[in-house]
């Protein structure tokens, strides 16, 4: 059985609303970041802090009239915070046996990424979400100095929730990781498992490839088959195949005929592809042609919920991706 769109919504909507956890967000003079940070707070599913300067964000308030509580939301400019000596004390704590000095410690943590990024760290907020305007790596780089990733994790991956007309799947990596090794990308699959389970979707993973089971040959279809068995090896219960093509991973019919003893039985709702290419283009592919809701992407595999945002995201992407980060920030 698969979890549908209007079920998922409301699921994360509610747990959201019980979690009231705190979320920063570094581009807080962006429009569309000010707009999704109203409707969260309207709808009361935890507090906010923007990060900006103050008078800029309150005119665009203004402007766009727009709900807003000052008890649920923060505004902190990272320039001239009280906090600013503290963290970038700590960062050059963090950091000092790479070779950073203290000056330059201070100038990176005004950054507003960073500076998010420190105030989750310390638990200041729950959680952050950025990359509405920033790249994936301004997002990712703060992330991975700082928060770093869980006890175990080697590879900090992404994945989206893809909301289609009856159904929601799972795609990953798709903002990255450009070239997975075996080990990588048996590690994506098992952190996405692991993701899916943590929204009530029984995971069903296909490792995607041009060739399914033995009909194709190739060092790509190889390292697909390698990283298949790595996940067998190190969770013999997760329901798992590959490598698989996409319609044999979603047509019961097409997957008994190409891999006649498939446990997914064309049944699949977590899709593994085999690189950051093929990942990152289906995905823009299926939302824009599709007209469907894609969430993300959101990073699997640190101590603390750290999500970015596609640069083309609208107020509902950012928005969803607020209440995600919530519910990780419960989980985590």
């Amino acid at each position: 059985m698969y979890i549908t769109p209007q079920k998922f919504k409301k699921k994360i909507f509610f747990i959201s609303k019980n979690a009231q956890k705190h979320i920063v967000l570094p581009e807080g003079e962006e429009e569309r970041i000010i707009i999704a940070a109203s409707i969260f707070i309207y709808n009361k599913l935890g507090k906010l802090t923007l990060l900006g300067d103050k008078k800029k964000i309150k005119k665009k308030i203004k402007n766009l009239n727009l709900f807003w509580d000052e008890k649920q939301i923060k505004i902190i400019n990272p320039k001239n915070s009280i906090y600013l000596n503290e963290f970038a004390e700590t960062f050059y704590e963090l950091r000092k046996e790479k070779g950073i000095k203290f000056e330059e410690a201070k100038v990176l943590i005004s950054d507003f990424s960073y500076f998010g990024t420190m105030m989750v760290y310390k638990g200041i907020t729950d959680g952050m979400v950025s990359g509405a305007v920033n790249t994936t790596a301004k997002t990712v780089r703060p992330a991975l100095q700082i928060i770093k990733p869980k006890i175990g994790i080697k590879t900090v991956s992404s994945m989206f929730f893809m909301l289609l007309q009856k159904r929601v799947i799972i795609y990953s990596d798709c903002a990255i990781i450009s070239t997975p090794t075996s080990e990588q990308l048996a590690e994506i699959a098992i952190c996405s498992a692991e993701t899916a389970k943590l929204f009530g979707i029984k995971p069903k993973i296909a490792m995607l490839s041009y060739s399914s089971g033995n009909s194709g040959l190739g060092k790509e279809v190889e390292k697909v088959r390698k990283a298949t068995e790595i996940v067998k090896y190190i969770n013999p219960s997760l329901r798992i195949d590959g490598p698989i093509q996409y319609d044999a991973a979603v047509e019961k019919k097409i997957c008994k005929n190409k891999l006649p003893n498939s446990k997914l039985e064309g049944k699949a709702n977590i899709f593994i592809f085999p690189d950051l290419n093929s990942g990152n283009n289906t995905y823009k592919a299926v939302k824009h042609e599709t007209k469907s809701i894609s969430i993300g992407p959101i990073l699997q595999g640190l101590k603390k919920p750290i999500n970015d945002l596609s640069r083309g995201s609208t107020v509902k992407d950012i928005y969803n991706t607020i209440i995600i980060t919530c519910i990780q920030a419960q989980k985590k």
